[in-house]
Formats: C-alpha cells, sequence, structure tokens
C-alpha cells in the first residue's frame, strides 16, 4: 500500500516514461522505414528521423516520393504529440511539485530506515496529537502512521514524523521500523483496528511494548488477551481523574507535574535492574546509598515477577529484573543513572534537559 503522496509521485514517473519510451518506439519506426522502404542507409535515416520529430525545418536528406512524404506528414504528427504529451506531463509534474516531493520521499524513507529505539503512534486523532505532544515534551523519537492525508499532513507541520498507511497492514508497520522499535501506541478510533495492530506488532517484533485505546470494557479485555502491554480507556480513566480531580485536587495537581509538560521541576522515572549493569544488584538500599549519592528518592519497586513494593524500606533487597520507580529533579535523575550503570536506551529513557 502505498500512500496519496507516494501514488502520484509514481504516477507521473510511470507517465513519463511511458511518454519516452513511445518516443524512442516513433525514432524506431521512422528509421526503419527510411532504411527497409525508402533504401537510405542508416546514419541517412536515423538523421531524418530526427531532424523530423525536432521540427527543424531542414530538407529532405534524400529525395522522397509521395508515399514517403505522407508517412513524414505521420512521423511528425506522432512526434508531436508525443513531445506535447512528455512536456505537457514534466511541466504539471514541476509546477505541482512532485520531484520535490520525490525528494522529500526518498529523505524520509532513509530517515525511517535510520530509527532505532524508537515509539510508533498509529492514528493521528486528538488523542494521537496529546500522545505526540507529550513524546516531544520529553525528547523522544517517534513516528506517527495515519490513513488520511489530512492528518499526515497536520502532523508533519507540526514537525512530526509521519507516514500515510494503514497500520493493521504488516507491510506498513514494517516501513515505519515496528522491529526495531521499542514501543507501539494504538490509538486508532476503531478497537478492531487497534487489536489488529497490535497483533501485527506483537507478531513481527515480540519484545515490543504495546499501549492500545479501548472505547469499552470488552474490548479492553480482548486487547489484553491480543497481547497489549497496557490497555487505556479514554472514558474510564477520565472518570477516574475526575473524580481524583474532586477530592484530592493537590494530590493530582502534584502527580500531573511529574508526569506531564515541559516545565517540571521534579520526574519520576523509571529504571531497570540488570546484572551485568548494575553494581548494587544483591545489597540492600541502605547499603545502595542511592539517596546519598544522587538525591533521587526511590518510590516503589516492582519485582519481575510483577509484585509492587511501594515506599520500600531501607532493608528492601535490590534484585535482578527490579525496576525501581523514582522522583527526583532532571540532574538528580541523570545522576542515578550513571550510579546504576549504563543502560540499554531501548528500555529506560534518560530524563530531558530543561
Amino acid at each position: 500500500m502505498y500512500s496519496t503522496l507516494e501514488q502520484k509521485y509514481k504516477q507521473i514517473q510511470q507517465e513519463l516514461m511511458a511518454g519516452a519510451l513511445a518516443l524512442v518506439c516513433v525514432f524506431l519506426i521512422g528509421t526503419f522505414w527510411y532504411c527497409l522502404i525508402e533504401g537510405w542507409s542508416w546514419e541517412d535515416a536515423a538523421y531524418m528521423t530526427v531532424i523530423t520529430l525536432a521540427t527543424v525545418g531542414y530538407g529532405e536528406t534524400n529525395p522522397l516520393g509521395s508515399r514517403g512524404r505522407l508517412f513524414t506528414i505521420a512521423l511528425i504528427l506522432m512526434g508531436v504529440i508525443n513531445i506535447g504529451y512528455i512536456v505537457n506531463r514534466f511541466t504539471a509534474a514541476v509546477i505541482e511539485g512532485y520531484f520535490q516531493e520525490g525528494i522529500r520521499l526518498r529523505q524520509q524513507r532513509r530517515l525511517m530506515e535510520s530509527l532505532s529505539g524508537h515509539y510508533i503512534i498509529c492514528g493521528f486523532s486528538r488523542t494521537g496529537r496529546q500522545i505526540a505532544k507529550e513524546f516531544r515534551a520529553e525528547d523522544v523519537s517517534f513516528v506517527v502512521i495515519d490513513a488520511e492525508f489530512e492528518s499526515v499532513q497536520k502532523a508533519e507541520s507540526q514537525g512530526y514524523i509521519a507516514y500515510q498507511g494503514d497500520a493493521t497492514l504488516d507491510e506498513t508497520l514494517l516501513k515505519v521500523g515496528v522491529e526495531k522499535a521499542t514501543c507501539i501506541v494504538a490509538a486508532l478510533p476503531s478497537d478492531a483496528e487497534n487489536l489488529y495492530t497490535v497483533l501485527s506488532a506483537k507478531t513481527l517484533n515480540p519484545n515490543i511494548r504495546a499501549i492500545a485505546r479501548a472505547s469499552t470494557e470488552e474490548a479492553l479485555q480482548k486487547l489484553q488477551r491480543g497481547g497489549a502491554d497496557a490497555v487505556i480507556s479514554p472514558y474510564i480513566t477520565g472518570g477516574k481523574r475526575m473524580a481524583a480531580a474532586a477530592l484530592r485536587p493537590q494530590v493530582l495537581d502534584f502527580v500531573d507535574g511529574m508526569l506531564s509538560g515541559t516545565d517540571r521541576q521534579l520526574y519520576m522515572e523509571e529504571f531497570l535492574l540488570e546484572p551485568a549493569l548494575c553494581p548494587f544488584v544483591g545489597q540492600s538500599l541502605q547499603k545502595a546509598k542511592l539517596r546519598s549519592q544522587t538525591g533521587a528518592l526511590v518510590l516503589a519497586i516492582r519485582r519481575g515477577d510483577g509484585n509492587l513494593i511501594g515506599g520500600p524500606t531501607g532493608d528492601t533487597i535490590l534484585m535482578s529484573g527490579d525496576t525501581l520507580i523514582c522522583m527526583g529533579t532532571a540532574e538528580q535523575l541523570r545522576s542515578l543513572n550513571q550510579v546504576l550503570g549504563p543502560i540499554n536506551s531501548q528500555q529506560l529513557r534518560q530524563p530531558k534537559n530543561n
């Protein structure tokens, strides 16, 4: 499946190639006629054909009879029509910017091929636009997929990398580098499309993290069974946040201030502990002295088996596969990142600079 722009670019390419091929055929017809029918040499035949097609007004290379002149008239008409068609399509391509679009498409293709450890947003509706805004605030690389040409244009006008295509198709996902991506967010308006997208992404890259949007509780369960790592229902989540804003407004403002926005003072981040990289695996939090070394606060620990330890004490042992959920300034979290050791960029992002 090609995008609308790619289809137009390929169509103009095909039209120009067809015109050029037709012109070559006319040249060969003229050359063979003058050579085989009129009995001229190949050099004279080719020369006569060229000056006839070019309509430069030179005289006949060799005398022609009535039959030869009638053929020459037909040859002139075929040449004028063919050259006129080529000029028309070339002018249209220049005026409508198809050549510039071809250059842009090639640059976009090379850029997508170079992406690695990136995020994929499927659907640039209101939900997708907000996700893209948050990703840009976090300074992560991502690409937007949408089937509508207008949505792709809108995404590109905001400086995002966008591709027009059906996100449920393997071909589309492969073109945006799903096999090298870290996470895919299925924010399409249809639950069925989101389910197909998650299934396709998980098939092409079993290690990718899949986040999906669900409109109903039934769709939420099906997406979870389909392999989605997290399923978000805007209605359920919106209701919970509205209730929290009514009951605990200051808590909600504080948490929102850490999770989103570009002018934050405090951040929350997660750090995966790997024994080959982290020197503190097997030690207690008290012995690791992460707080005193970096200033960052460990809020919770998610064990490798999924068990969550909230408010860990100094006696809590750090184990392989643990994910530390930490809070601090950008500088404190960067320091914690260095203390925990070098990490895989596909698994963990470093807090961005303010």
